[in-house]
């Protein structure tokens, strides 16, 4: 079956032809960074006028030497959660082809193709604890099956990106400041003080208080690049921690670990030296599949299109729909 997938949920563009049985034909991904960059963040009306204007420019892209529209079976969308203006952009795209091509769509939770993204390079078996972290989720499950999540826990205030960001900004760095702040932690030359905030208090996370801890630092005069290595080095013990604590409380030992943060470096390392200090099966997807994009849609709205899960004509984006609660309804 082939499907095209459409990912718009905050600020980038991607398009992605799948086979379930090839795997993946072709991907575009469109980056707003530089647009957003000189605003220090993503500007929502921004980030719409982007994809309206870049979506169909893309389409022709990934059609240049791949299939005709008409050999499409169906269509895949990213439905919640995001940004509502970009969603809708998305979301009425994926009504214009359905209904122009006559061919069915299927709405997809973005942390659910965040999650099933390692099936582009791996077979998984369920159950298994998912942890996404992202500039808009941290968030911890248990995956028993395909469509079947329990939410363990998460942050109570700011994502672990979004922290990563404002680190950044608080050190003048340029947006994005995650990969900036990954950078610089390399040339680091000690490791200062900082909070584990909630790290011995159940499943649930706090980065905000990190975030001031590092305001603190800088205005005492420490190097970047000190400050760098320190505030990843807390995250990195707060999300290993939380992750044990999942692993002992549901004895499930395989793990996913992915979103954009799941890109950094210095993450990646240390979630590789866990697993093999405690004997675990862990899966990463690879960095380009960490960060948003339309093969992760694909993917997951293919094993729900096998279920039989398609979407009314009248849907309509939703910014804020939990992932459980998205599984009941779809």
């Amino acid at each position: 079956m082939l499907t095209l997938a459409v990912e718009t949920s905050c600020d980038e563009t991607a398009l992605c032809l799948y086979d379930d049985k090839e795997g993946e034909i072709s991907s575009i991904t469109l980056s707003q960074s530089k647009l957003h960059s000189p605003h220090g963040g993503v500007v929502p009306e921004l980030s719409a006028r982007e994809h309206t204007k870049n979506l169909l420019p893309l389409l022709d892209m990934l059609l240049e030497k791949n299939p005709n529209l008409k050999d499409i079976d169906f269509i895949s969308f990213t439905l919640t959660p995001g940004l509502i203006t970009s969603l809708v952009v998305g979301v009425s795209f994926a009504k214009a082809l359905s209904y122009a091509l006559s061919k069915p769509m299927v709405p997809v939770h973005h942390l659910e193709g965040h999650i099933y993204s390692v099936l582009a390079e791996n077979t998984l078996s369920h159950p298994f604890l998912a942890l996404v972290i992202s500039g808009g989720h941290t968030d911890l499950f248990l995956v028993r099956d395909f469509g079947n999540y329990e939410f363990l826990g998460g942050t109570l205030d700011d994502a672990v990106g979004e922290c990563f960001d404002k680190v950044g900004r608080i050190l003048n760095l340029e947006y994005p400041g995650g990969p900036k702040v990954d950078a610089l932690a390399k040339k680091a030359k000690k490791i200062l003080p900082l909070p584990r905030p909630l790290i011995d208090k159940g499943l649930d996370m706090s980065f905000s208080g990190l975030k001031n801890s590092v305001r603190r630092l800088f205005e005492d005069g420490n190097s970047p690049e000190d400050i760098c290595a320190s505030f990843q080095q807390a995250v990195g013990d707060i999300l290993e921690k939380k992750l044990l604590y999942a692993i002992e409380m549901t004895k499930v030992r395989r793990v996913v670990i992915t979103g954009g943060v799941s890109a950094n470096s210095y993450l990646r390392e240390r979630f590789k030296s866990l697993a093999q200090r405690h004997s675990l099966e862990l899966y990463i997807p690879k960095p380009s599949l960490c960060t948003d994009n339309a093969l992760m849609i694909a993917i997951a709205g293919s094993m729900r299109f096998k279920r039989g899960k398609a979407a009314p004509e009248d849907i309509n984006p939703q910014p804020n729909m939990s992932l459980e609660t998205f599984a009941k309804i779809f």
